[in-house]
């Protein structure tokens, strides 16, 4: 239910002219919660790691497994275009080579990260506590297999900034069809992209069915 509620109610602010910064612009009801990206971002991979981060930025913003995750005010967001719409991401529903990126590529750390590794991941099971811990154990042992390379990034995007920014979930995944190939291959990534795409065909059956519903009214009144 707090994902349904979250992921209705986030928008995306004006994005914001700005040179190798991103500032706060995804809004609920009276509060900021995530960032404004104004231009695609320049990414490279974390050492010995499928996930990307932009060095330039001062966010906890990276690119994973062909969608962008940001961790803002102690929670995940996820998107699949740089400057979303972004949709809240349940921290048991993290991927989990996103939660093992060390603490020093996390370019805004929250203040509980004082003291911790620079090189070791964040220490999310004391942190988000026993009941978490108990439901993610091994999340940060090394994989028996060797990590998945990196995905390739969706240069396409450059092409997207200011007014020519698809804000429009229908637009976006049109402009992601025809320029992006890959699909996400980590189960919980694909759950995320699947919802994306159910939001979008939800809004789009809304509007049709708002569309007939107002049409059928006019007609009425036409008869009449």
């Amino acid at each position: 239910m707090r994902y349904l509620i979250l992921v209705a109610s986030l928008l995306v602010s004006p994005i914001v002219a700005a040179e190798a910064q991103v500032s706060v612009g995804i809004s609920l009801p009276g509060i900021s919660i995530g960032i404004n990206q104004p231009a695609y971002p320049q990414m490279v991979v974390v050492p010995g790691s499928p996930v990307y981060y932009d060095p330039r930025v001062q966010a906890n913003y990276f690119f994973y497994d062909g969608m962008y995750w940001v961790f803002h005010q102690d929670e995940w967001y996820a998107s699949s275009w740089y400057n979303g719409p972004w949709h809240f991401v349940d921290r048991g529903y993290v991927p989990p080579y996103v939660l093992r990126v060390p603490v020093r590529y996390y370019r805004a750390p929250p203040a509980y990260f004082h003291g911790w590794h620079g090189n070791e991941a964040p220490r999310w099971d004391e942190h988000w506590g026993h009941d978490w811990q108990e439901q993610h154990r091994g999340w940060n042992e090394p994989n028996q297999r060797s990590a998945p390379p990196p995905a390739p990034l969706p240069h396409y995007q450059r092409d997207y900034s200011g007014e020519r920014y698809p804000r429009e979930l229908p637009q976006q995944h049109a402009v992601r069809d025809q320029n992006y190939r890959y699909e996400p291959k980590e189960d919980v990534v694909r759950q995320h992209w699947q919802q994306q795409r159910e939001q979008e065909q939800h809004g789009q059956g809304h509007a049709k069915d708002k569309g007939e519903h107002d049409n059928g009214q006019h007609k009425g009144q036409e008869h009449d």
